[in-house]
């Protein structure tokens, strides 16, 4: 089934609800939503939606000038493997000011490295050249 995927990068307005939404069916939780909404506040949000459904975020804590990680990606089941998370990658790479480091699932391993990041010691980078 084609999808017509419309990406936001720093979706500043990203509602906390309809993020637990997407949470629950990724990595299901107890999430709280007013620290989720103050978790939001504090990231670069880059977001993929299916018409009003949201069905992929990534989520970019950075200082802006020494580090930047990867807090999580999550993609709806039914939409995995259509290119939706490597594109969210790369919009994250792209807006992020400082490179990114990040931990990783032993199965999501070969996925970052298709999309040009390193094994390192405990986590994956791709550096950017630091801003001046």
């Amino acid at each position: 089934m084609p999808f017509e995927i419309e990406y936001k990068t720093n979706d500043g307005k990203l509602d906390a609800d309809v993020f637990i939404c997407l949470a629950n069916q990724v990595w299901s939780g107890d999430y709280n939503v007013s620290h989720t909404a103050d978790a939001l506040g504090k990231t670069i949000n880059t977001t993929a939606w299916d018409g009003d459904k949201l069905v992929g975020c990534v989520r970019v804590l950075t200082d802006g000038y020494f580090f930047g990680t990867v807090s999580e990606i999550l993609v709806l089941p039914e939409y995995q493997r259509q290119g939706i998370g490597k594109k969210l990658m790369e919009l994250a790479f792209e807006s992020s000011p400082t490179s990114l480091f990040f931990g990783a699932q032993p199965e999501a391993v070969p996925f970052y490295e298709k999309l040009g990041y390193e094994r390192s010691v405990q986590s994956f980078g791709k550096r950017k050249p630091r801003r001046e």
